[in-house]
């Protein structure tokens, strides 16, 4: 199977999805137990969500699971959130600190190092090769990278998420005008709540690929999941409803970021 889909636009905006699929290869899927095959912690429909709100942008999005390995940790394992619950490179729970793998078939090294090779690297090098040509095109490029999850998830965090959750770590990863574009747009949407830099700051890929200096700018959206699903437990279905009222916000705040990244090259 192919590890990765990209669709080349021309706008300085490339759309990031490391969390949407669902691709568990035969081998490692019978290693799951009856609580990993449920893929729960999955960023369900969010490249549905985003679907068409940008015209010409490009998108890389990676069709493995997480619990394959999670293309949005640090490669060398080094936790994101250090004294906080969190999963790591390869996920050993769920969300819910709850196993996902069958007494005995937790991954090894051995595991993770081929992992790494096979999925984790040829994601990452997908996008950072659209980063590059997107780049190359307009001396400067962002990488919107976009996320979601639940809304109620004690073991990771207290009480109910915000909706909209952007991840900038501290303003380090993306000029402040990108940083504003999208808080400015989330503050004032009715009927909805926001946070800057809260429990999600943004995770390996913004980090990593987020060099102002360099002219690569990169924010991280985490949304909360009861914005745009029917449900936050089994089937994960898409509300249609919920999208269509969340979508015209994060359209303008695609659109908001475009416009400040192509003020950049002038």
């Amino acid at each position: 199977m192919s590890v990765f889909e990209v669709r080349r636009g021309n706008s300085p905006v490339i759309l990031g999805f490391p969390h949407t699929g669902t691709d568990v290869p035969e081998a490692i899927k019978a290693r799951l137990n009856d609580n990993g095959l449920k893929l729960a912690d999955t960023d369900w429909h969010i490249h549905d969500l985003y679907d068409g709100l940008l015209d010409d942008v490009t998108t890389v999005r990676a069709t493995f699971h997480r619990y394959v390995i999670d293309a949005n940790r640090d490669p060398q394992g080094v936790s994101l959130y250090p004294g906080q619950n969190t999963t790591g490179l390869i996920p050993e729970t769920d969300f819910d600190g709850v196993a996902i793998w069958k007494d005995g078939e937790q991954p090894t090294e051995a595991d993770i190092a081929a992992r790494l090779k096979d999925f984790h690297a040829p994601y990452h090098a997908a996008l950072a090769a659209e980063v590059a040509r997107v780049k190359a095109i307009h001396g400067v490029a962002v990488l919107y990278d976009c996320h979601s999850i639940r809304s109620h998830i004690p073991f990771l965090f207290e009480g109910k998420l915000p909706d909209f959750n952007i991840g900038t770590d501290m303003g380090k990863t993306c000029d402040a005008s990108i940083e504003a574009a999208a808080v400015e747009v989330a503050t004032s949407a009715a009927g909805y709540t926001s946070i800057l830099n809260g429990r999600f700051k943004g995770g390996w890929t913004t980090r990593h690929y987020g060099k102002p200096a360099d002219g690569v700018h990169a924010i991280q959206m985490e949304l909360a999941q009861s914005s745009h699903l029917q449900t936050e437990t089994l089937p994960f279905a898409y509300d249609e409803a919920k999208a269509e009222r969340l979508r015209p916000h994060l359209q303008a705040i695609l659109r908001r970021i475009d416009t400040a990244a192509r003020s950049m090259t002038r």
